[in-house]
């Protein structure tokens, strides 16, 4: 016949190990605020605080890149607005200023009629490959009373533009 085991105690338990597996020397629950082992914070009446995430810096990296996005955007600017008023952009009706007084490339821009530097005006607008004889001609067919032609090749656009002195 055996004999039961004495109440409260754990049979099968090794020799000087707590009841149901509490290591010794240890509270069964976490410590609490304001008890011994728990950690504390001067300005914090809660115990310890989580550091706030560190702050994300503007890098010499972003800033460079910032300022190179700008200057391709300045530049497209710049090209977009010297160009749109070459004598490329010309149409029938527009005023025209020279810029150059060189003959040969007398740097035509489009002007405002309005505007006081307004000399020529678009009579007629051909394009094509012209020569000075032919352009005399083609300009005869397009603008009975034109005075001035300007011819332009390469860069892919080949024109003729017929003009005449403006007068407002």
């Amino acid at each position: 016949m055996t004999t039961p085991p004495p109440q409260g105690e754990n049979p099968f338990a090794q020799q000087g190990q707590q009841p149901y597996g509490q290591p010794q020397g240890q509270a069964p629950y976490p410590p609490q605020p304001g008890q011994p082992g728990f950690p504390q914070q001067a300005n914090s009446p809660y115990g310890a605080v989580p550091p706030a995430p560190p702050s994300r810096k503007i890098s010499f990296k972003l800033i460079k890149n910032v300022v190179i996005v700008l200057a391709v955007i300045g530049v497209g600017i710049g090209v977009f607005i010297s160009n749109r008023d070459d004598a490329n952009t010309a149409a029938v009706g527009d005023c025209m200023h020279r810029g150059s007084t060189n003959d040969n490339d007398p740097d035509l821009e489009v002007v405002e009629c309005s505007s006081s530097k307004a000399q020529y005006v678009v009579l007629a607008k051909v394009e094509g490959d012209y020569s000075a004889i032919s352009a005399e001609t083609k300009c005869s067919e397009k603008a009975k009373d034109f005075q001035y032609s300007y011819t332009e090749t390469g860069d892919g656009s080949n024109f003729l533009l017929c003009l005449k002195d403006y007068s407002k």
